[in-house]
């Protein structure tokens, strides 16, 4: 009697057992989908301000299945009148040589773990002349870097797209030697575990209509940009594990720029509402010895205008460089702005944008601008 109770009880175990584990079976959560591929655009004002070719890129791989992307970067997204990921590097104004020399990419790369950088750099450096080797020296820096982060690290390095103004005559062939260099660097940088691929967005683009000032695509430059980084992207996609963890090797510590950058000023305003125009001035990034502005013109006015000026005024030898979104002229201290062609025409209460780059020493105060409509 005992015996059979004790198997009595010993089934019973047994039976309890098995219905725990199938339970434990039956509610185990689902594996975690794979991590997507993260991706950093690298570069200057082409890339970000506003770049708007990474916006038709990611729309792009949505639409061909390539879904399983994260662009990173610690710039938000600027607008393209699209829905996309617009998380980015590229920062207006920015030379490659100035991001290797103060060691910059090092906490973007930390913040964002890219798998994959897409990188169009080095317009600023060839804007002020630095030379080929120069450039390259910096860009074997940022690779380095890259690397350390991830050392599988897939590396896309664009021939930059041609410059054709007339505030830089000698651009466009500083743009060509540039372009003809990088080749030979790249076969001399690639590696099995980190392949570097050069993306040529030179062939075929056409300033005159392609860009809106001979420098920054328009629409038309951001499809054929987008036209050209896909097949590579999408080439390196297929050849990439996702990191989901930290970097496998930590980055080294990040070098304070050599010379601190003063604090930006707040922008200042024009004329208030009603009283024709308006006008807005902000710095949208600065560094040592350079920075990037934009200001905002505002229609105050019950009808449309045919026409804008604004006049900047500094107070401490700024020297603008380039601009887009209008035509300038510097006499000393005062830089005289008008309107580009396409964007004279401002509705009632509506805006337009123009944006430079412009150098200065010591101090930055920013102008108060001034503005005036035909």
């Amino acid at each position: 009697m005992q015996r059979m109770w004790r198997r009595s009880l010993l089934a019973g175990l047994v039976a309890a057992v098995s219905l725990i584990a199938a339970q434990q079976v039956m509610t185990a959560p689902e594996a975690s989908a794979a991590a997507p591929v993260r991706v950093m655009p690298l570069g200057d004002s082409i890339t970000g301000s506003p770049g708007c070719w990474r916006a038709t890129l990611w729309n792009r791989l949505q639409s061909s299945g390539l879904t399983d992307v994260d662009f990173v970067g610690t710039l938000p997204p600027q607008g393209c009148g699209v829905a996309y990921d617009g998380d980015n590097e590229g920062h207006g104004g920015f030379l490659a040589t100035n991001v290797a020399d103060q060691n910059q990419l090092v906490g973007w790369l930390a913040s964002t773990r890219p798998d994959i950088v897409m990188m169009h750099f080095g317009t600023n450096d060839v804007w002020s002349n630095r030379s080929n080797d120069v450039i390259l020296a910096a860009f074997s820096k940022l690779v380095d870097q890259m690397r350390a982060s991830n050392p599988s690290m897939r590396i896309l390095v664009a021939k930059i797209i041609p410059m054709g103004t007339s505030q830089c005559p000698e651009c466009g062939q500083r743009v060509v030697s540039f372009n003809n260099a990088i080749p030979a660097w790249a076969a001399s940088r690639t590696t099995s575990q980190s392949p570097i691929t050069v993306v040529d967005q030179w062939t075929g683009f056409n300033t005159a209509t392609d860009t809106y000032d001979g420098v920054h695509p328009n629409a038309a430059g951001d499809q054929k940009m987008s036209d050209r980084w896909y097949p590579a992207l999408a080439a390196a996609l297929g050849g990439v594990t996702p990191t989901t963890g930290p970097p496998t090797t930590a980055p080294p510590t990040t070098a304070p720029p050599t010379t601190a950058p003063p604090t930006t000023a707040p922008p200042t305003t024009g004329p208030p509402p009603g009283s024709g125009c308006g006008a807005t001035y902000r710095i949208v990034g600065q560094w040592p010895g350079g920075f990037q502005g934009e200001v905002t013109v505002r229609n105050n006015g019950a009808t449309a205008t045919r026409g804008w000026t604004v006049r900047l005024t500094y107070a401490n030898g700024q020297q603008v460089s380039q601009m887009w979104g209008g035509s300038y002229t510097q006499s000393g201290s005062t830089v005289t702005v008008t309107n580009a062609g396409y964007n004279g025409a401002i509705g009632p209460n509506a805006t337009a944008t123009f944006g430079f780059i412009a150098s200065w020493t010591g101090t930055n105060t920013a102008p108060t601008p001034t503005c005036t409509v035909s």
